[in-house]
């Protein structure tokens, strides 16, 4: 009888392990794909919408659900032709400000190539509809660890032109952290 019930216990525990590894895969924000915002709104280019000044707010969540930071961040996008340079200057809740700067190049199918000096090789996006699709590895600094996290980056244009940003950041395919942003052009006056 003992025997028995460990052996249901631990099926039941293999059970619970394996529902909440494979669960987020099927119904959680890694099964969207492009192909479910075709024809959604109006298209999402990157030369348009991450152009010029832009104001950046948003929130990291850690692996808990918790917000861990928030932060705002001034942006300016420059492009020249197919590509461009996006600069980010964070203020966080903290007060502690980070810079940094993002690649892109735009391929004529459509595919977007993203550098950045924290990134552990080259990000990868795409662009369907109002939304815009990208993987990367990025570098955490070292003091937060350094550790190198897998991201999917999705950002949906809204139809008054704001971008909101959700990115998901996981290391050995778990949850980590969570991004929640809006990008919107610079106002002419930005609050302190």
């Amino acid at each position: 009888m003992l025997l028995t019930l460990a052996t249901v216990l631990v099926a039941l525990i293999c059970a619970v392990v394996l529902a909440a590894l494979l669960l987020p895969r099927i119904i959680g924000f890694r099964t969207q794909t492009l192909a479910d915002y075709t024809g959604k709104g109006p298209q999402f280019d990157p030369r348009t919408h991450l152009n010029g000044p832009i104001l950046c707010e948003g929130v990291l969540y850690g692996p808990f659900g918790r917000v861990s930071s928030r932060f705002v961040a001034k942006m300016h996008g420059t492009w020249d032709g197919n590509r461009a340079t996006l600069t980010e200057a964070f203020t966080y809740d903290s007060g502690k400000q980070q810079n940094r700067e993002w690649r892109l190049s735009l391929s004529n199918d459509g595919t977007i190539k993203a550098e950045a000096d924290d990134l552990d090789g080259p990000g990868i996006g795409h662009s369907q509809g109002p939304a815009c699709e990208m993987h990367y590895r990025i570098r955490l600094p070292a003091e937060d660890g350094g550790h190198v996290l897998d991201v999917t980056d999705w950002m949906y244009l809204m139809p008054n032109g704001t971008i909101m940003n959700r990115s998901q950041f996981r290391k050995f395919g778990i949850k980590v952290a969570e991004l929640i942003a809006t990008m919107r052009p610079m106002p002419q006056t930005v609050p302190a």
